[in-house]
């Protein structure tokens, strides 16, 4: 496996804890240096949003993503100076490249050609049945995986006549069209998506898809929208399908930085134990039980700890005398808040008490001390930060 390879993100290919859920079984698929399938960790996705032509924005932009625990990135390829750039991107790209494709073939060859760990195609706009057997033959003599994705928005016109709309029967149909094509030349580095911007409809669609065949899939809701209401549909949409076992790679697709698409991916994973939780903040939520700014108080914890702490470890924010003892002592660090006093507790135990506005200091003093005894348990430095 690629566990230990020195190019991956920030949390790449951590291991999935064992009260996950039971993943659905499929084949392993290569993409890099990565291994992708059940046997091996959920990855997360992201796509820089750059002009893929300007390399050294799309390299730093890459780089940023990185840090934030990002496993595979995707670069848009619609003109030809964005293929001729790719093979400098690859070079110096810490992560897994793959190029979306669209309607041009000649850039998926360009994309194989300059090493790429993978290609998107679309079976909507890449409609010559002879060239995407061309781009499966020379993949698999290059060792470049496939992503087949389909989309409900970009469905081609026959399979529309057929289904009546963008149907989750209609999605699956185009998908595995697209798969037997491939297999025609003997070719199964393949990972499979039908995004649709409606989660329900999504859910749907994958569901049909995974009993259709034991590929890899991608997950996603497909222009989700802003961060807030994005977040919320990517989290019912992939968050369902994963607690089923359904899915290996997933992107959370939203109109705002790709840094917090990362965030909210790597979220979705580490709340449903698939992957390994680094920092947790958990805190009170709107209640007239609170006797502190119980808001301010988590928000600033967050801020200041967000970034620092690469090491499983729950903290707990508690302004309220019914839920914020038990609470606080159940976290690693945690305070229990009240009356412009703050209790604070390390695993159980009670280490300090401070005046409120010496809450979020205390609290971060001592959640960096405990994660460095952590990093030395486990024989691991601080994160890097990247500016």
């Amino acid at each position: 496996m690629a566990t230990n390879l020195p190019i991956l993100g920030a949390n790449p290919q951590a291991t999935p804890l064992s009260d996950g859920p039971k993943r659905r079984e499929t084949r392993t698929v290569r993409l890099g240096p990565l291994q992708i399938g059940s046997g091996h960790p959920v990855t997360v996705q992201s796509m820089t949003v750059t002009p893929t032509h300007e390399v050294d924005t799309t390299l730093q932009q890459i780089a940023s993503l990185q840090a934030a625990g990002c496993d595979i990135v995707r670069v848009a390829c619609p003109r030809q100076e964005d293929a001729d750039a790719l093979a400098e991107i690859v070079e110096h790209a810490r992560i897994p490249v793959i190029v979306d494709i669209h309607f041009q073939w000649k850039y998926a060859v360009a994309a194989i050609e300059a090493g790429a760990a993978g290609v998107r195609i679309n079976p909507g706009n890449i409609k010559k049945h002879d060239k995407v057997k061309l781009i499966g033959k020379l993949a698999d003599e290059a060792g470049c995986a496939i992503r087949i994705g389909v989309n409900g928005g970009s469905l081609e016109q026959p399979v529309l006549d057929k289904h009546g709309g963008p149907t989750p029967q209609a999605m699956v149909e185009s998908a595995l069209n697209e798969v037997r094509l491939l297999e025609d030349v003997d070719f199964h580095n393949t990972k499979i998506s039908v995004k649709h911007s409606d989660p329900w409809v999504m859910i749907q669609t994958y569901r049909l898809l995974a009993e259709a065949c034991d590929y890899p899939l991608h997950l996603g809701v497909t222009e989700a929208g802003p961060l807030k209401t994005g977040s919320v549909k990517s989290a019912v949409g992939i968050g369902t399908l994963l607690a089923e076992g359904i899915g290996d790679t997933i992107r959370v697709s939203l109109s705002t930085d790709p840094v917090e698409e990362v965030k909210v991916g790597i979220g979705i994973v580490e709340a449903l134990h698939l992957r390994e939780r680094g920092l947790d903040v958990v805190s009170c939520p709107s209640c007239g039980r609170a006797q502190v700014d119980v808001f301010t108080l988590a928000e600033s914890v967050q801020q200041a700890l967000d970034g620092k702490i690469d090491v499983p470890m729950r903290v707990a924010v508690m302004g309220c005398v019914v839920n914020g003892p038990g609470e606080a002592r159940e976290a690693d660090i945690g305070v229990a808040a009240g009356n412009g006093k703050g209790q604070i507790f390390r695993r159980g135990e009670t280490i300090a008490t401070v005046q409120e506005a010496d809450i979020v200091e205390t609290i971060v003093y001592f959640a960096n001390e405990l994660a460095d005894e952590l990093r030395a348990e486990r024989g691991t430095g601080r994160p890097e930060v990247i500016a």
